[in-house]
């Protein structure tokens, strides 16, 4: 099955939503970012940006009901205290769609982005077509002036069919070694299935094929982690690199942008071992999964298992995530095994 037009229409949209999250990171406000209750930011941009790719799909993909999973709700914009950031976040919107020109004279009134905001509340599921979105996957390095992803997939019947991750602080070239400065950043991932993955500028360069490193010592292989402490236990992916033999020092980055680098050969394994308790959100990873694995990498959680996007807004995953090329899966799942046996059981 082609799920073509679905593409271009996410590609547009992850396009457009990126637009408005650079304006928005180019002149940070203090009263742009608010704390929610689990106490993680959130900012006009993501508010915007998930009221973007939800009017967009709407528009492109008229002819089908939207069913959109996506991390934000208009709790807090309800309230009398965010009337203010309401009305800039629908400023925003609307200069976005008017600066894209595909839409003609259209304006969208706070209510029409509290709506477009709230088409995010689909539960998701095993069966039928669900978009899942985190409008700013990253949000503490977006705040940081760091890296930070729109990333958006469709699950069909459970399956990640497509995804794209727009990512506009990635140089276009490899961060392996530690790029220079000068390169030109801002890149679009995009993948559908069986049809490989692609890279190219946010700005619409020529896109490219890319795929995963062939490298298969693990000495001479490389690593992402979570830039966070808080979202990966860092101990534990040190002692599984020790295990490897891996000489190369970890490369910490925020958001699926890692998915992205690793798809194109940037470094060879992304691990992200969260803290006892905690639950993966399928916007964290649908993306991300369907742009390595059709760039020839394979995604699973720490007991070897694919990933099952088909629970709903949570994955019923292992202890873990990694990411890697089909060469060095098992010795890294062997690592792995090993270093969670040895882990002391309160982490």
């Amino acid at each position: 099955m082609s799920y073509d037009k679905e593409l271009t229409a996410a590609r547009k949209a992850a396009s457009l939503a990126a637009s408005l999250c650079q304006k928005v990171q180019k002149a940070l406000l203090q009263s742009d970012v608010q704390w929610k209750s689990d106490r993680t930011p959130v900012t006009v941009a993501d508010y915007g940006s998930q009221a973007i790719v939800s009017f967009v799909l709407e528009r492109e993909l008229s002819d089908e009901p939207l069913s959109l999973v996506a991390e934000e709700d208009t709790g807090d914009l309800c309230k009398d205290s965010g009337k203010d950031t309401l009305q800039r976040i629908t400023k925003l919107v609307n200069e976005t769609i008017a600066n894209d020109g595909s839409y003609g004279a259209c304006t969208l009134s706070p209510e029409d982005v509290l709506r477009a905001i709230d088409s995010g509340r689909s539960e998701g599921g095993s069966f039928g077509r669900h978009w899942v979105l985190d409008p700013i996957d990253g949000t503490k390095g977006f705040v940081r002036g760091d890296q930070y992803a729109v990333a958006l997939a469709l699950l069909h019947n459970g399956k990640a069919v497509l995804g794209v991750l727009a990512c506009p602080n990635l140089p276009l070239a490899s961060i392996a070694g530690n790029a220079p400065s000068e390169y030109a950043v801002g890149c679009l991932f995009y993948a559908q299935v069986g049809s490989g993955t692609f890279m190219q500028s946010l700005d619409g360069s020529s896109p490219v094929k890319v795929h995963v490193s062939d490298i298969g010592n693990s000495e001479d292989a490389s690593f992402f982690e979570p830039f966070e402490k808080a979202h990966s236990m860092q101990e534990l992916t040190s002692a599984i690199a020790r295990k490897l033999g891996v000489k190369a020092p970890p490369v910490r980055i925020d958001s699926q942008a890692k998915y992205g680098a690793l798809s194109r050969g940037d470094g060879e394994m992304y691990f992200r071992f969260p803290r006892k308790g905690y639950r993966e959100k399928i916007w964290d990873h649908a993306a991300g999964c369907i742009v390595v694995t059709e760039a020839g990498g394979v995604v699973i959680d720490a007991a070897g298992r694919p990933l099952d996007f088909s629970k709903g807004e949570h994955l019923d995953s292992d202890t873990g995530i990694i990411a890697t090329n089909r060469k060095l899966m098992p010795s890294i799942l062997k690592a792995v095994r090993e270093s969670l046996e040895e882990k002391p059981s309160s982490c």
